[in-house]
């Protein structure tokens, strides 16, 4: 399986945030029972933000995770300022990998 770490953008006083939270939680949920979702929440600091790792299968790439993810809520209805997506080993880790 390969690992990507997801990093989304946006001002976590946003309405669209807090308009588009449940149906993007619902996305995230549909990924955690596909068995995709390590795991995902937002950044706690003023800045905002907020970090989902997915696992995929080993041949996915930046772009395969950039299609997947273009069906966030968050991202379809604009609520994200920015997404950057970047393949990630684990080295040491809890997952069995």
């Amino acid at each position: 399986m390969s690992v990507f770490a997801v990093f989304y953008t946006y001002d976590p006083a946003s309405d669209l945030i807090a308009q588009h939270r449940p149906e993007h939680r619902e996305f995230l949920a549909m990924l955690k029972a596909d068995g995709m979702l390590v795991g995902s929440g937002p950044f706690t600091d003023e800045e905002g933000g907020a970090l989902i790792v997915l696992r995929v299968d080993d041949d996915s790439t930046v772009a395969d995770v950039e299609k997947l993810m273009d069906d966030d809520p968050f991202k379809k209805r604009g609520a994200i300022t920015g997404r950057t997506i970047r393949p990630w080993n684990p080295v040491l880790n809890i997952w069995n990998s």
